[in-house]
């Protein structure tokens, strides 16, 4: 009996050991799936006049505040561009984690704008492997300025434009992103039958990682519409500048042939040119207020 005993148990403990086994595979088989999301592709909700593929926390408000001064090459007399100046204002609010919306005001043809941004795609790895991060935005702007002939007939609906981007974007190390804006602006009023009413762009921009709080970014808008059928000469923008983050600020120091700071502006609408000169100093500073704390 006693060796009956012994092989009855050394027969059970691995059956045990094997069931034990089997049972840990059946609940890991239950479990989430091990999904690491790509983080901080960009350090701001914008490469430098664009959008990038960042949003704002579910919580979160966003002040943001956006200077464009004169060009360089007025001279001395203007201060390189410093006496004059164009002014963005805008509060831009995390609603869910796939959705952001916000409104600006700003001295471009004194225009107001509001703004909304879906996420698609995230890039991750891990159980699931997305190789890219895919958002929309969504913008409506509303000229005010005065219409340069009352006396005709003006019409509310031609104060209004329109814009539809998609925002994808890649993270390949920690140092470099890169990201491509396919965009598409509807103006309802254009100065002349040669201006087109819709124009297609593609920009691009990146991001290069020089420390752990500061990175140089890069943005380039290539305006697809033959510039023969618009009536004042327009260049594709082309913006150079860097970032730094100080806690809940971000710093945004930047070079750009473009005054404006909506897309409808800078896409079909810069008359600059950085071969000429028409080199604007500008920058944009974001400061993040927590209303509401995210789970």
């Amino acid at each position: 009996m006693r060796r009956l005993a012994i092989a009855f148990f050394a027969f059970l403990i691995p059956a045990a050991l094997f069931a034990q086994d089997d049972l840990m595979n059946l609940l890991n088989s239950d479990a989430a799936p091990d999904i690491n999301y790509t983080t901080a592709t960009f350090k701001s909700t914008r490469i430098l006049n664009g959008h990038s593929i960042e949003r704002m926390v579910p919580g979160q408000l966003d002040f943001r505040i956006s200077h464009r001064f004169g060009t360089l090459n007025s001279g001395s007399y203007n201060l390189w561009g410093l006496d004059q100046s164009n002014i963005h204002f805008s509060l831009e609010y995390g609603i869910m984690k796939w959705l952001m919306v916000g409104v600006g005001r700003g001295s471009y043809e004194k225009t107001f704008d509001g703004f909304a941004k879906f996420s698609v795609l995230r890039q991750s790895k891990g159980d699931r492997v997305m190789p890219v991060s895919v958002s929309v935005m969504t913008s409506a702007a509303l000229m005010s300025q005065k219409w340069t002939d009352p006396t005709r007939a003006n019409y509310f609906s031609s104060r209004m434009s329109y814009v539809a981007q998609v925002l994808v974007a890649r993270k390949f190390s920690q140092a470099f992103s890169f990201q491509l804006t396919p965009t598409y602006v509807h103006r309802n009023l254009v100065t002349t039958a040669l201006d087109p009413n819709d124009i297609f762009a593609m920009g691009a921009g990146g991001r290069l990682k020089l420390s752990k709080r500061i990175s140089l970014n890069a943005e380039y808008y290539y305006v697809a519409n033959p510039k023969t059928y618009m009536s004042t000469q327009i260049y594709n923008p082309l913006s150079v500048g860097i970032d730094i983050e100080t806690g809940g600020h971000v710093f945004q120091l930047m070079l750009t042939n473009s005054v404006a700071m909506i897309e409808k502006g800078f896409v079909g609408e810069t008359t600059g040119s950085w071969r000429k000169g028409d080199i604007h100093f500008g920058f944009n500073i974001s400061r993040v207020f927590t209303l509401k704390k995210h789970k």
